[in-house]
């Protein structure tokens, strides 16, 4: 193997920082490790995205108890992957909540995905033993739902397909603040293995209509204005354009999918190779491009084999 595997080399803990973006809106952060939401409102407390075990998410825990004592009532699913979601179980929220989009990808392949993102980032499942299953869902809905905190209204929105096909924001109208999930970034590489890459700019331009003045990323610092927001939004639709464009210039010429790797990585690393995750996230980000502007709509589902074989294909000289 080339280059040691994904981020199996990352080792060194994140300084956390828990901060509030507006009244009873909190983000939880980690130096481009999986961000979480926090909500407060006069009756309860919502979560968004729960991270990847109990034992890391008893931190978020810890955080919001050092300001409320309120149940935690809501956990929401931005979408599903492991790292996003592994955790819920240490809340005990009454009411799970995502996509109905996204329950269908975790009945597909939600175990697969736990063993593979096991093994490329293990440094993110701390803990990983005292997960007790897959998370499932128990409240689901197509497009949105609205939810009474008390003294805050919470909308949990469908808006497109992108990141994955189940991709949800969480908005706060009264306070214009966005919890984004992986729709967005910042400083941060997009992961695109498991994403609807010819969608996603169409989701980013239906985020932007809502003018955030504050918005929590799924990865990097979160944003405090509505400039820094909408620059955020720009940069990952940026990202996402670049990979296709590119992709498909590629394939045009006949390239296969090692050469284009090859070319994509000379080109794009100038601009975006100083973003978190960037040598972990390219060999799926263009694997994925490739099979889809190629015609596969559907994302491959990825295993612990295939992504040490596709790997290995690409970083081998």
């Amino acid at each position: 193997m080339a280059k040691t595997f994904a981020s199996q080399n990352d080792l060194e803990d994140k300084l956390i920082t828990f901060e509030e973006l507006a009244p009873g809106a909190y983000a939880y952060t980690a130096q481009g490790d999986p961000n979480s939401g926090v909500i407060i409102g006069q009756d309860a407390v919502m979560i968004v995205d729960a991270q990847a075990t109990p034992n890391m998410a008893n931190d978020v825990i810890e955080k919001v108890r050092s300001i409320t004592d309120k149940p935690i009532k809501y956990l929401v699913l931005t979408h599903y992957h492991a790292v996003r979601v592994l955790g819920a179980s240490a809340y005990n929220a009454e009411l799970i909540i995502s996509s109905n989009k996204t329950l269908e990808m975790i009945k597909e392949r939600g175990k697969q995905d736990w063993l593979s993102e096991f093994q490329r980032f293990p440094r993110l499942f701390k803990g990983h033993d005292s997960i007790p299953g897959l998370t499932w869902p128990q409240l689901t809905f197509d497009e949105k739902i609205y939810l009474d905190l008390g003294n805050l209204c919470v909308e949990v929105m469908h808006l497109g397909e992108g990141h994955t096909r189940g991709d949800t924001v969480v908005w706060l109208p009264s306070e214009k603040v966005l919890y984004a999930g992986d729709l967005v970034e910042y400083k941060a590489t997009p992961y695109c293995g498991d994403a609807q890459l010819l969608s996603w700019p169409k989701t980013l331009t239906a985020l932007s209509k809502l003018k955030a003045n504050a918005l929590v990323p799924g990865r990097g610092d979160a944003l405090k204005t509505p400039a820094e927001s909408q620059e955020a939004i720009n940069m990952t639709k940026h990202f996402v354009i670049t990979l296709t464009d590119s992709v498909q210039r590629c394939i045009n010429k006949g390239l296969n999918l090692n050469l284009t790797y090859k070319l994509l990585m000379e080109e794009m690393r100038p601009e975006f190779g100083n973003w978190v995750i960037f040598e972990h996230c390219m060999c799926f980000n263009v694997s994925r491009a490739y099979e889809e502007l190629k015609g596969t709509v559907h994302p491959s589902i990825w295993t612990e084999e295939k992504d040490i074989a596709m790997w290995n294909q690409l970083n081998t000289k």
